[in-house]
């Protein structure tokens, strides 16, 4: 009998009604029922976001957490999502202070890694500016034994997961590694040969698994929030994608990334077995 894959619920895919439009991304659901449900389901690792995070320090402390998920059998952890981390002034100083929730977070619950990405604008030119900010925010994840992914995404600064690499490698880090999420591989046009040629062996440290429309319904930021489909229910060509990642050296945890609107309304329990099961085939 083969091993079921390693899942992760990621925190928008177990996080029930709320979506990046709103102001607090935590949960209307009580961790512990959320916690339950995924243990039952058999789920391997689970993500936070920042505000989730925030309000667990202010409410118990991660040693808690971490003790919680012990006890439902979940041993990978992601938190997330840091931006801004290029910034001076006012929104520099906001991204510290997240920096130091999601770095505090991840010594405690001995996360994987700290998600990280760029700011939901037209993509940028040159990768330069970028470069030794995030080297230096690599070495501040370093000096407390913490790794870094960077997210690139069709609607942010960083669009394509070839320009994303190509950002990690300037760095010169090597605990920085590269996130790719399935969407926006559709939504830049990549192709799976092109992410076989383009990314250094080894550098994808994380992915996430989802599936939509060939065409984007709305604009890209309404397609990526409330149209993502359920693996093997859009137009992603997920066998390839996955053989891709393979070949360049990644085979889980699996990250399962649905943000819809469909997924939303189902009570969480039912999205996230629709979630799970749907997944699995592809990387079994």
């Amino acid at each position: 009998m083969s091993t079921p894959p390693k899942l992760v619920a990621t925190s928008w895919t177990v996080l029930g009604d709320v979506t990046p439009r709103d102001p607090r991304w935590v949960s209307p659901i009580a961790l512990p029922e959320r916690l339950d449900i995924l243990a039952a389901q058999g789920w391997h690792g689970v993500g936070f976001t920042q505000d989730e995070l925030e309000t667990v320090r202010d409410d118990g402390g991660f040693a808690d957490l971490r003790g919680r998920l012990d006890a439902a059998g979940i041993g990978h952890v992601e938190v997330e999502f840091l931006s801004d981390w290029w910034c001076d002034g006012a929104e520099g100083d906001a991204s510290r202070r997240t920096e130091e929730v999601l770095l505090d977070a991840a010594a405690e619950l001995g996360a994987a890694f700290v998600k990280v990405g760029t700011a939901f604008r037209e993509p940028i030119a040159d990768l330069e500016p970028l470069v030794e900010p995030l080297a230096r925010l690599g070495d501040r994840a370093a000096a407390r034994g913490q790794r870094i992914v960077l997210e690139p995404a069709a609607v942010a600064m960083v669009e394509s997961v070839p320009r994303g690499s190509e950002l990690v490698s300037r760095t010169g880090r090597d605990n920085i590694g590269l996130l790719v999420d399935l969407w926006h591989v559709l939504r830049a046009g990549t192709t799976p040969e092109e992410l076989v040629s383009s990314i250094p062996h080894g550098q994808v440290w994380a992915v996430e698994l989802t599936d939509a429309d060939h065409e984007p319904v709305g604009d890209l930021f309404t397609d990526t929030v409330d149209n993502r489909r359920y693996c093997g229910e859009g137009d992603i060509d997920i066998p390839s994608v996955v053989e891709a990642l393979r070949t360049l050296g990644f085979d889980g945890p699996w990250g399962v990334e649905i943000l819809s609107t469909e997924h939303r309304a189902l009570p969480l329990a039912d999205g996230l077995l629709r979630a799970r099961d749907t997944a699995t085939r592809f990387v079994s």
